[in-house]
């Protein structure tokens, strides 16, 4: 057999295994799921599944890191030089999530029990969101962590609420949050609130 048809093969087998994990964790914590449901979910043995992976955990590490990875190219992109680039930062951020909508919302639901909200904090968001220069290390570094906690649980409950906005949309109210607070924000029951 040739080389190139074990490599699509080897990536056919491996997307069936991760298309599985992630069915089964819309249901269950990782730590619930066993690598015999995963190789049922795919119709693969359970031998198969070992000669990629070591176990549920490493499956969805792959996972995570291979989305990871994946943002990190598609925000490489753009060059964020200053700070007017936050907000378009932030768009390209959600037009991503937007594009890879059900693997995200899996990933960043509440009930499943995995690394990937940290790994999009420190390698995603710390990366390429700038601070205030003229703020202290410690201010600069609790404001950070408060600007990626809003922003990851915005986007979440997006992600949840069916993307009712478009990314620029979305971007442009986290943008203005983390510039101004509330300050020149409206909302008026139940119309969206929006930049004056």
């Amino acid at each position: 057999m040739s080389s190139s048809k074990l490599d699509r093969r080897k990536k056919y087998t491996q997307m069936v295994l991760k298309d599985s994990l992630m069915q089964l964790l819309k249901e269950k914590q990782i730590s619930s799921i066993t690598v015999k449901e995963i190789c049922e979910w795919a119709d693969i043995n359970r031998s198969t599944f070992y000669s990629h992976f070591t176990d549920q955990f490493d499956l969805l590490d792959k996972i995570e890191n291979e989305l990871i990875d994946d943002m990190a190219g598609y925000l490489h992109q753009c060059n964020f030089e200053n700070d007017q680039d936050d907000l378009q930062m932030i768009e390209k951020l959600l037009e991503y999530f937007a594009s890879k909508h059900e693997v995200c919302q899996t990933l960043l639901n509440e009930k499943v029990d995995t690394t990937f909200q940290n790994k999009f904090a420190q390698d995603i968001f710390m990366k390429n969101w700038k601070a205030d220069k003229q703020l202290s290390k410690e201010m600069s570094m609790y404001l950070s962590i408060f600007t990626i906690s809003g922003s990851i649980y915005t986007i979440k409950s997006w992600l949840n609420q069916g993307m009712d906005k478009s990314p620029k949309e979305m971007a442009e109210i986290i943008n203005h949050v983390i510039k101004n607070g509330l300050n020149g924000m409206k909302g008026h029951g139940d119309r969206s609130i929006v930049p004056k």
